[in-house]
């Protein structure tokens, strides 16, 4: 089992930042990727950032150049550093740890993140 602890949202003004912090503990020797989805209301949930074990990254496009994900693997944590924050990235965001032997993937609390214009 794999336990997550989200921690870092809030409330925020259009162009401002936040930081994101999930810290992973358990059995975490197999976990290939972690990573954060969002969910806004009336919206799909959509997959924000996501780093594996190689240190590969992805973002969904809108994020793009105003989001950075990283790992420090000595503290079992990822991190979102969020910047040029918009009112479209409201969401409650949910930090995910994958494995894919077997597949299993394991989600944090959620932590709300809203931006006010």
């Amino acid at each position: 089992q794999v336990q997550l602890v989200e921690s870092g949202g809030g409330l925020v003004q259009a162009g401002g930042s936040l930081r994101l912090s999930c810290a992973a503990s358990g059995s975490i020797f197999s976990i290939n990727a972690m990573g954060w989805y969002r969910q806004a209301p009336g919206k799909q949930r959509e997959l924000v950032a996501g780093i594996t074990s190689g240190g590969s990254t992805n973002y969904v496009d809108s994020v793009k150049g105003r989001f950075t994900i990283s790992r420090d693997n000595a503290k079992n944590t990822v991190y979102l550093e969020m910047n040029s924050l918009k009112p479209e990235d409201t969401a409650v965001y949910y930090c995910y740890a994958f494995r894919n032997r077997p597949t299993v993937t394991y989600w944090g609390q959620g932590t709300q993140v809203t931006v006010s214009s």
